[in-house]
């Protein structure tokens, strides 16, 4: 989501210095790639760039590529094929041994339902989406291009008639099943490849405990995007002043804070006050809400205490309540400073948000990323 934003800012800034642009998106990948289907990035005619389709390698014969598009101001699709050994053929290099399908669309700012406006409307608030990309492997034929933004069971498109009866079910599925797939589609005798994204709004991380150790982890968690914020009861520490790129900073005892905050299914909690008592407080709430992922500061014996104070108290906990805890918070990278244990932490954050294990890359055996179905022009 980050990307997205950083390319709608990008855009409303050439609108207001009067460069064309174009956006670039990652539509299939067979094989192996950098980025994976979804990737974006913009395309200024002054040949500046925001967001990312490959790890550098693309990037230059892209610019070009835009251009060409911008100028004629027809949507194109562009093949990259490295499956050779020679792919210097391309001149690009990729080295991953993988076929790359990148769409081209020039934003023409007089369309209603422009590629940036969806974007846009995808990023303004937090809620689930699914965006449509229409594309055909026949380059001589049209490129629909980005065409319709699901979400709150309304469709901003400018599809209609038939068009739009073959893709909804489609993409009402992929929105229910909250995952993105690619469909076929047959209009006025030709083949169309639908890629259905499903776009969760980006994670959020509530954190409590503002002393100096939450520094490092706010600057990272801001840096990827994850909507940041700092909640403590000592109005002191929890100041704009010490924490001026989070999103919210919050004081409130630990009975408050989910008055005073609507996490949803994507927002994860830190409890790092250095306060024992904060800290168990606000356990006592978030336990049995349902969260995915509570992380806790400190040793395996602060939880242990925890966990029998609650006990003591009443409160049974589930083996699903209990395997939301996660602390020791963080992975094993023998982390000892407060900025080395700030990855630690959002490392492992992300693995749960990935369904990963969290191993060395260097001892898995299957590819890096879920391989979705290829597509073929012959179908």
């Amino acid at each position: 989501m980050k990307e997205i934003r950083d390319i709608v800012r990008a855009f409303d800034m050439a609108q207001s210095e009067g460069k064309r642009s174009a956006l670039a998106t990652v539509v299939h990948v067979e094989g192996s790639s950098y980025r994976r289907p979804g990737a974006r990035m913009l395309v200024t005619e002054d040949g500046q760039l925001t967001g990312a389709i490959s790890g550098g390698c693309l990037e230059g014969d892209a610019l070009r590529k835009a251009m060409h598009a911008i100028n004629q101001q027809q949507n194109k699709l562009v093949t990259y094929d490295t499956t050779h050994e020679d792919d210097v053929q391309f001149g690009v290099q990729l080295g991953c041994n993988g076929i790359v399908h990148i769409l081209f669309e020039p934003i023409d700012n007089t369309k209603p339902y422009h590629p940036i406006r969806l974007l846009r409307e995808l990023a303004g608030e937090r809620r689930d989406a699914v965006l449509l990309t229409l594309f055909s492997l026949d380059r001589s034929s049209v490129q629909p291009g980005t065409v319709l933004l699901y979400a709150n069971d309304k469709a901003h498109t400018g599809l209609f008639g038939d068009w739009r009866e073959l893709v909804m079910t489609d993409v009402k599925e992929a929105f229910s099943d909250r995952m993105s797939c690619f469909k076929k589609y047959t209009y006025g005798n030709r083949l169309f490849n639908g890629f259905i994204e499903f776009i969760p709004p980006p994670p959020a991380v509530i954190i409590a405990g503002a002393g100096n150790d939450v520094l490092p982890l706010v600057e990272i968690t801001v840096m990827l995007g994850w909507h940041t914020t700092v909640v403590d009861g000592r109005p002191h520490y929890a100041t704009v002043r010490r924490f001026g790129k989070a999103d919210r900073i919050l004081v409130a005892r630990p009975e408050k804070v989910l008055v005073e905050l609507t996490p949803d299914v994507q927002t994860f909690f830190l409890l790092m006050t250095h306060n024992y008592n904060y800290d168990l407080s606000l356990l006592k709430e978030l336990i049995t809400k349902g969260f995915q992922y509570i992380g806790i500061l400190g040793p395996r014996k602060k939880l242990d205490r925890m966990l029998a104070e609650l006990q003591e108290g009443g409160l049974r906990l589930d083996q699903e309540q209990l395997a939301s805890i996660h602390s020791p918070v963080g992975l094993d990278i023998g982390a000892e400073t407060a900025e080395e244990i700030a990855v630690s932490i959002v490392a492992e954050m992300k693995t749960v948000l990935s369904g990963r294990s969290g191993g060395a890359l260097k001892e898995k055996r299957d590819p890096i990323h879920s391989r979705p179905a290829e597509l073929s022009s012959h179908e």
